[in-house]
Protein backbone atom coordinates (compact mmCIF):
# COMPACT_ATOMS: atom_id res chain seq x y z
CA UNK A 1 0.00 0.00 0.00
CA UNK A 2 1.47 3.42 -1.14
CA UNK A 3 1.36 6.29 1.66
CA UNK A 4 -0.70 9.11 0.58
CA UNK A 5 1.29 12.66 0.65
CA UNK A 6 -0.02 14.90 3.02
CA UNK A 7 -2.11 18.03 2.28
CA UNK A 8 -0.67 21.34 2.76
CA UNK A 9 -3.70 22.44 4.95
CA UNK A 10 -5.60 20.59 7.99
CA UNK A 11 -7.25 17.23 6.51
CA UNK A 12 -9.59 15.05 8.80
CA UNK A 13 -9.58 12.39 6.11
CA UNK A 14 -5.66 12.59 5.81
CA UNK A 15 -4.60 9.31 4.22
CA UNK A 16 -7.79 8.44 3.03
CA UNK A 17 -10.00 8.59 0.14
CA UNK A 18 -13.04 7.85 -1.73
CA UNK A 19 -13.32 4.42 -3.80
CA UNK A 20 -12.88 4.79 -6.70
CA UNK A 21 -15.94 2.70 -7.60
CA UNK A 22 -18.07 4.35 -5.07
CA UNK A 23 -16.83 7.62 -3.93
CA UNK A 24 -19.41 8.17 -0.91
CA UNK A 25 -16.84 5.48 0.72
CA UNK A 26 -14.21 6.47 2.46
CA UNK A 27 -11.12 3.65 2.91
CA UNK A 28 -7.39 3.74 3.31
CA UNK A 29 -6.59 0.90 1.08
CA UNK A 30 -5.33 1.14 -2.15
CA UNK A 31 -4.60 -1.55 -5.32
CA UNK A 32 -1.34 -2.46 -5.14
CA UNK A 33 -1.15 -2.49 -8.99
CA UNK A 34 -2.78 0.53 -10.13
CA UNK A 35 -2.75 3.18 -6.63
CA UNK A 36 -6.25 3.51 -6.86
CA UNK A 37 -8.36 3.47 -3.41
CA UNK A 38 -10.78 0.66 -3.14
CA UNK A 39 -13.30 -0.43 -0.44
CA UNK A 40 -13.73 -3.42 1.30
CA UNK A 41 -16.39 -4.48 -0.95
CA UNK A 42 -13.72 -3.84 -4.15
CA UNK A 43 -10.95 -5.40 -2.27
CA UNK A 44 -9.49 -8.51 -4.42
CA UNK A 45 -6.87 -10.72 -1.83
CA UNK A 46 -3.68 -10.33 -3.72
CA UNK A 47 -0.39 -12.01 -2.79
CA UNK A 48 0.86 -8.67 -1.46
CA UNK A 49 -1.63 -6.66 -0.44
CA UNK A 50 -5.31 -6.21 -2.16
CA UNK A 51 -6.07 -5.42 -5.81
CA UNK A 52 -8.74 -3.27 -7.53
CA UNK A 53 -11.52 -5.73 -9.80
CA UNK A 54 -10.31 -4.49 -12.98
CA UNK A 55 -6.65 -5.35 -12.15
CA UNK A 56 -7.81 -8.75 -11.37
CA UNK A 57 -9.64 -9.28 -14.38
CA UNK A 58 -7.64 -8.21 -16.60
CA UNK A 59 -4.96 -10.21 -15.36
CA UNK A 60 -6.67 -13.16 -15.36
CA UNK A 61 -7.13 -12.51 -19.50
CA UNK A 62 -3.66 -12.54 -20.31
CA UNK A 63 -3.40 -16.12 -17.90
CA UNK A 64 -2.87 -18.61 -20.34
CA UNK A 65 -5.86 -21.65 -19.57
CA UNK A 66 -4.18 -25.58 -18.48
CA UNK A 67 -4.31 -27.60 -20.84
CA UNK A 68 -3.79 -31.72 -20.47
CA UNK A 69 -1.21 -33.81 -22.60
CA UNK A 70 -3.58 -33.92 -25.66
CA UNK A 71 -4.31 -30.44 -25.80
CA UNK A 72 -7.57 -30.39 -24.27
CA UNK A 73 -8.54 -28.04 -21.16
CA UNK A 74 -8.47 -28.83 -17.92
CA UNK A 75 -11.90 -28.56 -15.88
CA UNK A 76 -13.69 -30.64 -13.88
CA UNK A 77 -16.53 -31.51 -16.36
CA UNK A 78 -19.40 -34.09 -16.38
CA UNK A 79 -18.22 -36.78 -18.34
CA UNK A 80 -21.70 -36.47 -20.72
CA UNK A 81 -20.11 -38.53 -24.01
CA UNK A 82 -20.00 -41.72 -21.40
CA UNK A 83 -22.90 -41.13 -19.70
CA UNK A 84 -24.48 -40.88 -23.30
CA UNK A 85 -22.91 -44.25 -24.59
CA UNK A 86 -24.31 -46.15 -21.73
CA UNK A 87 -27.51 -44.51 -22.05
CA UNK A 88 -27.60 -45.61 -25.72
CA UNK A 89 -26.42 -49.33 -24.94
CA UNK A 90 -29.09 -49.62 -22.64
CA UNK A 91 -31.88 -48.42 -24.44
CA UNK A 92 -30.79 -50.89 -27.63
CA UNK A 93 -30.47 -53.25 -25.39
CA UNK A 94 -33.72 -52.77 -24.17
CA UNK A 95 -35.43 -52.36 -27.42
CA UNK A 96 -34.04 -55.90 -28.97
CA UNK A 97 -34.92 -57.65 -25.26
CA UNK A 98 -38.48 -56.67 -25.15
CA UNK A 99 -39.38 -56.75 -28.88
CA UNK A 100 -41.41 -59.48 -30.13
CA UNK A 101 -39.86 -63.48 -29.33
CA UNK A 102 -37.42 -61.62 -27.17
CA UNK A 103 -36.47 -61.11 -23.49
CA UNK A 104 -34.38 -59.69 -21.79
CA UNK A 105 -32.31 -62.93 -21.62
CA UNK A 106 -32.30 -63.86 -24.74
CA UNK A 107 -32.84 -60.84 -26.68
CA UNK A 108 -31.81 -61.92 -30.19
CA UNK A 109 -34.51 -62.72 -31.88
CA UNK A 110 -35.83 -59.27 -32.52
CA UNK A 111 -35.53 -57.92 -36.34
CA UNK A 112 -33.65 -54.67 -35.07
CA UNK A 113 -30.86 -57.61 -33.88
CA UNK A 114 -30.71 -59.77 -36.77
CA UNK A 115 -30.42 -56.19 -38.94
CA UNK A 116 -27.45 -54.70 -36.78
CA UNK A 117 -25.05 -57.37 -35.77
CA UNK A 118 -22.02 -57.90 -37.65
CA UNK A 119 -21.61 -60.92 -39.59
CA UNK A 120 -19.13 -60.62 -42.69
CA UNK A 121 -20.60 -62.39 -45.43
CA UNK A 122 -23.86 -60.41 -45.07
CA UNK A 123 -21.59 -57.15 -44.86
CA UNK A 124 -19.72 -58.30 -48.10
CA UNK A 125 -22.43 -59.53 -49.86
CA UNK A 126 -25.21 -56.70 -49.67
CA UNK A 127 -22.33 -54.47 -48.68
CA UNK A 128 -24.17 -53.68 -45.25
CA UNK A 129 -21.64 -51.16 -44.14
CA UNK A 130 -23.51 -50.11 -41.14
CA UNK A 131 -23.15 -53.45 -39.54
CA UNK A 132 -19.75 -52.59 -38.54
CA UNK A 133 -20.53 -49.71 -36.36
CA UNK A 134 -23.91 -51.35 -35.79
CA UNK A 135 -22.51 -54.43 -33.54
CA UNK A 136 -21.06 -52.15 -31.62
CA UNK A 137 -24.10 -51.32 -29.45
CA UNK A 138 -25.31 -55.00 -29.20
CA UNK A 139 -25.41 -57.21 -26.43
CA UNK A 140 -25.60 -60.79 -25.82
CA UNK A 141 -27.92 -61.23 -22.57
CA UNK A 142 -27.67 -59.55 -19.58
CA UNK A 143 -24.25 -60.33 -17.94
CA UNK A 144 -22.40 -59.32 -21.47
CA UNK A 145 -23.83 -55.82 -21.30
CA UNK A 146 -23.60 -55.48 -17.39
CA UNK A 147 -19.69 -56.04 -18.07
CA UNK A 148 -19.24 -53.74 -20.72
CA UNK A 149 -20.87 -51.08 -19.08
CA UNK A 150 -19.36 -51.27 -15.81
CA UNK A 151 -16.24 -51.34 -17.26
CA UNK A 152 -17.05 -48.22 -19.59
CA UNK A 153 -18.60 -46.27 -16.25
CA UNK A 154 -15.12 -46.81 -14.65
CA UNK A 155 -12.52 -45.80 -17.36
CA UNK A 156 -14.55 -43.61 -19.34
CA UNK A 157 -15.12 -40.63 -17.20
CA UNK A 158 -11.45 -39.80 -16.10
CA UNK A 159 -10.06 -40.46 -19.57
CA UNK A 160 -13.12 -38.38 -21.14
CA UNK A 161 -11.51 -35.43 -19.08
CA UNK A 162 -8.10 -35.56 -20.27
CA UNK A 163 -8.89 -36.06 -23.63
CA UNK A 164 -11.86 -33.62 -24.06
CA UNK A 165 -15.52 -34.92 -25.27
CA UNK A 166 -14.94 -35.19 -29.27
CA UNK A 167 -11.01 -36.84 -28.59
CA UNK A 168 -12.74 -39.64 -26.49
CA UNK A 169 -15.82 -40.25 -28.44
CA UNK A 170 -13.16 -40.32 -31.82
CA UNK A 171 -10.92 -42.38 -30.12
CA UNK A 172 -14.28 -44.77 -28.76
CA UNK A 173 -15.84 -44.77 -32.42
CA UNK A 174 -12.54 -45.86 -34.22
CA UNK A 175 -11.60 -48.78 -31.33
CA UNK A 176 -15.39 -49.72 -32.39
CA UNK A 177 -14.81 -50.01 -35.93
CA UNK A 178 -10.73 -51.01 -35.59
CA UNK A 179 -12.95 -54.14 -33.96
CA UNK A 180 -15.32 -55.06 -36.18
CA UNK A 181 -13.06 -54.71 -39.36
CA UNK A 182 -10.22 -57.22 -38.16
CA UNK A 183 -13.10 -59.74 -37.53
CA UNK A 184 -14.17 -58.59 -41.29
CA UNK A 185 -10.65 -59.21 -42.56
CA UNK A 186 -9.23 -62.42 -40.44
CA UNK A 187 -12.71 -63.90 -38.38
CA UNK A 188 -15.04 -66.56 -40.16
CA UNK A 189 -17.32 -65.25 -42.47
CA UNK A 190 -20.22 -66.70 -41.59
CA UNK A 191 -20.00 -65.97 -37.82
CA UNK A 192 -22.08 -63.50 -36.04
CA UNK A 193 -20.51 -60.76 -33.89
CA UNK A 194 -21.73 -58.67 -31.24
CA UNK A 195 -20.42 -55.93 -28.66
CA UNK A 196 -18.97 -52.92 -27.40
CA UNK A 197 -15.87 -54.72 -25.90
CA UNK A 198 -13.75 -53.27 -29.06
CA UNK A 199 -14.40 -49.86 -28.01
CA UNK A 200 -14.05 -50.63 -24.73
CA UNK A 201 -10.47 -52.46 -24.91
CA UNK A 202 -9.84 -49.04 -26.91
CA UNK A 203 -10.23 -46.81 -23.84
CA UNK A 204 -7.70 -49.63 -22.01
CA UNK A 205 -5.50 -48.94 -24.57
CA UNK A 206 -5.54 -44.98 -24.11
CA UNK A 207 -5.03 -45.21 -20.88
CA UNK A 208 -2.16 -47.12 -20.87
CA UNK A 209 -0.64 -44.83 -23.62
CA UNK A 210 -1.56 -42.00 -21.01
CA UNK A 211 -0.36 -42.75 -18.11
CA UNK A 212 2.49 -44.44 -19.40
CA UNK A 213 3.03 -40.69 -20.49
CA UNK A 214 2.88 -38.47 -17.41
CA UNK A 215 4.23 -40.93 -15.50
CA UNK A 216 1.47 -42.44 -13.28
CA UNK A 217 1.64 -45.93 -11.41
CA UNK A 218 0.27 -48.41 -14.60
CA UNK A 219 0.19 -51.56 -12.47
CA UNK A 220 -2.98 -51.69 -11.59
CA UNK A 221 -4.14 -50.68 -15.29
CA UNK A 222 -1.75 -53.36 -16.73
CA UNK A 223 -3.33 -55.94 -14.39
CA UNK A 224 -7.22 -55.08 -15.34
CA UNK A 225 -5.54 -55.47 -19.26
CA UNK A 226 -4.27 -59.12 -18.68
CA UNK A 227 -6.99 -60.47 -16.86
CA UNK A 228 -9.49 -58.96 -19.20
CA UNK A 229 -7.15 -60.55 -22.10
CA UNK A 230 -6.50 -63.73 -20.47
CA UNK A 231 -10.89 -64.04 -20.66
CA UNK A 232 -10.33 -63.59 -23.57
CA UNK A 233 -8.56 -65.85 -25.07
CA UNK A 234 -9.46 -68.28 -22.11
CA UNK A 235 -13.01 -68.70 -21.94
CA UNK A 236 -14.77 -70.27 -25.68
CA UNK A 237 -17.48 -67.96 -27.77
CA UNK A 238 -15.75 -64.51 -26.91
CA UNK A 239 -14.22 -62.75 -30.21
CA UNK A 240 -10.64 -62.36 -29.88
CA UNK A 241 -10.24 -60.73 -33.14
CA UNK A 242 -12.61 -57.83 -31.79
CA UNK A 243 -10.30 -57.22 -28.50
CA UNK A 244 -7.29 -57.11 -30.40
CA UNK A 245 -8.63 -55.13 -33.16
CA UNK A 246 -9.91 -52.21 -30.91
CA UNK A 247 -7.07 -52.39 -28.52
CA UNK A 248 -4.66 -51.59 -31.20
CA UNK A 249 -6.74 -49.13 -32.63
CA UNK A 250 -6.98 -47.50 -29.19
CA UNK A 251 -3.43 -47.22 -29.02
CA UNK A 252 -2.98 -45.58 -32.35
CA UNK A 253 -5.52 -43.46 -31.47
CA UNK A 254 -4.13 -42.17 -28.58
CA UNK A 255 -0.69 -41.88 -30.36
CA UNK A 256 -2.17 -39.62 -32.88
CA UNK A 257 -3.71 -37.29 -30.43
CA UNK A 258 -0.20 -37.48 -28.62
CA UNK A 259 1.22 -35.75 -32.26
CA UNK A 260 2.69 -39.26 -33.08
CA UNK A 261 5.28 -38.50 -30.05
CA UNK A 262 5.64 -39.54 -26.75
CA UNK A 263 8.23 -36.81 -25.93
CA UNK A 264 6.29 -35.59 -22.42
CA UNK A 265 8.77 -32.19 -22.95
CA UNK A 266 7.78 -31.52 -25.84
CA UNK A 267 5.06 -28.34 -25.48
CA UNK A 268 1.97 -28.26 -26.69
CA UNK A 269 1.26 -25.74 -30.13
CA UNK A 270 -0.80 -24.66 -32.29
CA UNK A 271 -0.50 -27.08 -34.61
CA UNK A 272 -1.38 -29.85 -32.48
CA UNK A 273 -5.19 -29.95 -32.48
CA UNK A 274 -4.42 -30.33 -36.89
CA UNK A 275 -2.18 -32.59 -36.15
CA UNK A 276 -4.65 -34.98 -34.05
CA UNK A 277 -7.37 -34.44 -36.88
CA UNK A 278 -5.90 -35.03 -39.48
CA UNK A 279 -4.04 -38.16 -37.79
CA UNK A 280 -7.63 -39.62 -36.67
CA UNK A 281 -9.03 -38.89 -40.22
CA UNK A 282 -5.65 -40.72 -41.34
CA UNK A 283 -6.75 -43.58 -39.62
CA UNK A 284 -10.33 -43.58 -40.31
CA UNK A 285 -9.75 -43.47 -44.43
CA UNK A 286 -7.13 -46.58 -43.53
CA UNK A 287 -10.18 -48.82 -41.62
CA UNK A 288 -12.60 -47.64 -44.76
CA UNK A 289 -10.23 -48.95 -47.29
CA UNK A 290 -9.47 -52.15 -45.33
CA UNK A 291 -13.25 -52.98 -45.33
CA UNK A 292 -14.16 -52.11 -48.72
CA UNK A 293 -11.02 -54.49 -50.05
CA UNK A 294 -12.62 -57.12 -47.87
CA UNK A 295 -16.05 -56.83 -48.48
CA UNK A 296 -15.09 -56.69 -52.44
CA UNK A 297 -13.23 -59.96 -51.44
CA UNK A 298 -16.01 -61.84 -49.77
CA UNK A 299 -18.71 -60.79 -52.22
CA UNK A 300 -16.35 -61.94 -55.12
CA UNK A 301 -15.88 -65.16 -53.23
CA UNK A 302 -19.74 -66.02 -52.74
CA UNK A 303 -20.31 -64.99 -55.84
CA UNK A 304 -18.27 -67.49 -57.30
CA UNK A 305 -18.95 -70.34 -54.78
CA UNK A 306 -22.39 -69.60 -55.81
CA UNK A 307 -22.10 -69.41 -59.90
CA UNK A 308 -20.58 -72.96 -59.32
CA UNK A 309 -23.26 -74.31 -57.50
CA UNK A 310 -25.77 -73.22 -60.23
CA UNK A 311 -23.95 -74.66 -62.96
CA UNK A 312 -23.71 -78.26 -60.88
CA UNK A 313 -27.43 -77.94 -60.55
CA UNK A 314 -27.29 -77.14 -57.25
CA UNK A 315 -28.53 -73.86 -57.53
CA UNK A 316 -31.62 -74.51 -59.96
CA UNK A 317 -34.44 -72.13 -59.37
CA UNK A 318 -36.42 -72.08 -56.33
CA UNK A 319 -34.19 -74.40 -54.20
CA UNK A 320 -31.19 -72.93 -51.73
CA UNK A 321 -28.09 -73.52 -52.00
CA UNK A 322 -27.64 -74.52 -48.28
CA UNK A 323 -29.57 -76.49 -46.02
CA UNK A 324 -31.76 -75.39 -43.59
CA UNK A 325 -30.21 -74.51 -40.05
CA UNK A 326 -31.88 -76.49 -37.76
CA UNK A 327 -29.56 -77.46 -35.05
CA UNK A 328 -30.30 -77.15 -31.13
CA UNK A 329 -29.10 -73.81 -30.01
CA UNK A 330 -29.11 -71.99 -33.52
CA UNK A 331 -30.53 -68.60 -33.25
CA UNK A 332 -30.50 -66.63 -36.15
CA UNK A 333 -30.12 -67.82 -40.12
CA UNK A 334 -29.90 -64.67 -42.85
CA UNK A 335 -31.08 -66.01 -46.11
CA UNK A 336 -30.64 -63.50 -48.67
CA UNK A 337 -32.98 -64.48 -52.21
CA UNK A 338 -32.64 -63.51 -55.36
CA UNK A 339 -35.64 -63.66 -58.02
CA UNK A 340 -33.67 -65.20 -60.96
CA UNK A 341 -34.44 -67.41 -64.25
CA UNK A 342 -32.27 -70.42 -65.13
CA UNK A 343 -29.12 -69.00 -67.07
CA UNK A 344 -30.74 -71.09 -69.99
CA UNK A 345 -33.52 -69.92 -70.08
CA UNK A 346 -35.35 -68.80 -73.18
CA UNK A 347 -36.43 -65.83 -72.06
CA UNK A 348 -33.69 -63.44 -72.58
CA UNK A 349 -34.82 -61.15 -69.93
CA UNK A 350 -34.59 -63.55 -67.36
CA UNK A 351 -31.58 -62.48 -65.10
CA UNK A 352 -28.14 -64.64 -64.93
CA UNK A 353 -27.30 -63.89 -61.46
CA UNK A 354 -26.85 -67.46 -59.86
CA UNK A 355 -27.69 -66.56 -56.28
CA UNK A 356 -30.74 -67.93 -55.83
CA UNK A 357 -30.41 -68.36 -52.29
CA UNK A 358 -27.88 -68.42 -49.58
CA UNK A 359 -27.91 -69.15 -46.36
CA UNK A 360 -24.81 -67.11 -45.22
CA UNK A 361 -24.35 -67.32 -41.42
CA UNK A 362 -22.95 -70.21 -39.44
CA UNK A 363 -24.54 -72.95 -37.72
CA UNK A 364 -23.10 -71.81 -34.27
CA UNK A 365 -23.95 -69.49 -32.33
CA UNK A 366 -22.61 -65.70 -32.21
CA UNK A 367 -20.08 -64.79 -30.23
CA UNK A 368 -21.40 -62.67 -27.35
CA UNK A 369 -17.73 -61.24 -26.40
CA UNK A 370 -17.01 -57.97 -28.77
Amino acid sequence: MQPTQPPAGPDPYYGFAGCYRHPDRITGVRCVRCDRPICPECQRQASVGFQCPDDVRAGAATVRQGRTVVGAPVRSQTPYVTWALIAINVAIYLLTGLGPGSSLIDNTNTQLFQDWELVPNVVGFQHDYLRLVTAAFLHLGPLHIFLNMFALFTIGPPLERVMGWWRYLAVYLLSALGGSVAILLFGDVRQPVVGASGAIFGLFAAALVLSRLVGFNTRALVITIGINFVFTFSVPGISKLGHIGGFVLGGLASLALLGWSLNTRKPLTNRLRGIQVASLAGLLALLVALALWRTEQIHDQLFRELTAAHHTGAGAAGSPLSTAVDQAGENYSAVITAVEGPVDSADPTASADPTASADLTASGPRAPGR
